[in-house]
């Protein structure tokens, strides 16, 4: 006889450590010089304003689409309620593919971490890199298939260990920071056109800090995939509110506080994880290694994260009639095995795909926030939706600028990703059409115009294929 499965319920702080550690992982240790390839500190700095505003009303969409319709489990699952199936399909789909790439970016810079430590991983992109990243991808699975819940509790530990060095690292750049070479390298650079940086080029700069800066917060509705596992379900809102909130302030303090200690210039010359070399400049040779151990136990975090989140979303999609009954499935510890396999597979394929590619970091991460910006622009509109039903205007306004405010950095600078991105909603397609008709679901003629664009879009995508490579 099989034991029955295992149900532990989350609380809020293990719920707030999904949160912070899903979004948490690789992009704070990189951020510094990924944004200063892209912009002075001063543009750096009007960027945060704008993205925080952008990603706090989403938080706020999230937490009053959790307290209003809490009977809803995963993001995608606002989209599917309030514009139909197939449009809950290409959310679904897309977070799951997002975390997917999101785990082969952990992977790309865990072992460009391993690479400070030994130089037989190199940049993170070699051969050993790719198969020593390929074992822990399966050993984490591993993790996960002997139990969601008891992973969570580990991913809480992790939280509170990760922390620890990125603390350090802000208290260093507080201790050691300037203020009169950090006014310097607020507009230190003269603009295209001679003397001072133009307001154009200030917001080309902006614009292109976004999709990087959106990355770094793509994990915060991690609460809410998880919601059905969680003790009360007003504490996934709660949860990502608080999330949000602490990933803000840390990301901006990690990424403008060393303009007080370096200029751009040195900053750029660093290798990734930048994190690692800016501690050792402040602190001396024992720095680096202290970070570096801080990053991995970082990734291995957010990565373990990152690998309940797409299965948990697979197996909500398969309840909800979206994918095959197969991929709701549980054994006995409470995970959905073949989501969890199928999400190995693909980051699988993803890893041997990047490790052709020149920047692989930047592609993983491109690709990954294009594809979830779908979701989280959807999540904006279903606000707006249910907001205007009861008449509560305040709720209308925050749906809409978090639904703009996605929309705005998709066509500014995520659009050819998010093309290239549509090639892997094929094999979800099918999928989607084989439950379709092995429960006999007709198709509206909106349904079917999608399915016929998705498939044309899917197919110039793979024209697109070699450029990225």
């Amino acid at each position: 006889m099989k034991k029955k499965a295992k149900s532990k319920k989350l609380g809020l702080i293990p719920l707030v450590s999904i949160v912070i550690t899903s979004a948490l992982g690789s992009g704070i240790f990189t951020i510094n010089t990924v944004l200063a390839k892209s912009a002075t500190a001063g543009s750096i700095i009007l960027a945060w304003i704008i993205v925080g505003v952008g990603i706090l009303m989403l938080a706020l969409s999230i937490n009053n689409l959790a307290l209003k319709q809490a009977d809803l489990q995963g993001i995608f699952s606002y989209a599917q309620n309030g514009f139909g199936d197939f449009i809950g399909f290409l959310s679904g789909w897309g977070y799951w593919l997002s975390a997917c790439l999101g785990n082969v970016a952990f992977a790309i810079i865990l072992m460009s971490s391993f690479g400070f430590f030994s130089s037989i991983f190199k940049s993170g992109q070699n051969l050993i890199s790719i198969v020593t990243a390929s074992v822990i991808l399966w050993i984490l699975i591993f993790v996960v298939i002997r139990g969601v819940e008891s992973a969570a509790i580990l991913n809480t530990i992790i939280t509170f260990c990760k922390l620890v060095p990125l603390i350090c690292l802000i208290v260093a750049c507080i201790y050691n920071f300037k203020f009169g070479l950090f006014n310097n390298n607020l507009w230190m650079e003269k603009g295209t056109l001679g003397g001072k940086i133009t307001l154009y080029e200030v917001w080309n700069q902006v614009k292109t800090c976004m999709l990087t800066m959106v990355w770094v917060f793509v994990g915060i509705e991690g609460a809410t995939t998880m919601s059905g596992r969680a003790k009360k379900k007003k504490d996934t809102g709660k949860a990502t509110i608080i999330g949000m909130l602490s990933l803000l302030s840390l990301y901006v303090l990690a990424s403008i506080l060393p303009y007080g200690y370096l200029s751009r210039q040195e900053i750029l010359s660093f290798s990734q994880p930048t994190s690692l070399y800016i501690f050792k400049e402040m602190v001396g040779d024992w720095g680096a290694p202290f970070i570096g151990i801080g990053i991995i136990i970082s990734i291995l975090g957010a990565w373990l994260s990152w690998t309940m989140l797409p299965a948990e979303t697979t197996s909500i999609m398969a309840k909800n009639k979206l994918l095959p009954n197969c991929f709701a499935k549980v054994n006995r510890y409470g995970a959905p095995t073949l989501s969890l396999i199928t999400e190995a597979i693909m980051c699988q394929i993803f890893l041997i795909i990047v490790y052709f590619s020149e920047n692989a970091y930047n592609l993983a991460y491109s690709l990954c926030t294009s594809s979830i910006i779908v979701c989280y622009c959807l999540v904006g509109l279903y606000q707006i939706k249910i907001s205007l039903k009861s008449k509560e205007v305040k709720n209308v306004v925050i749906g809409a600028v978090a639904a703009i405010f996605q929309l705005l950095v998709l066509c500014l600078v995520g659009l050819k990703y998010l093309l290239f991105c549509f090639v892997a909603y094929l094999p979800g397609l099918i999928l989607f059409i084989w439950n379709r008709k092995n429960n006999k679901i007709s198709y509206t003629k909106a349904e079917l115009i999608g399915i016929a664009a998705l498939i044309m879009i899917g197919i110039y995508g793979i024209t697109l294929i070699p450029s990225f490579l």
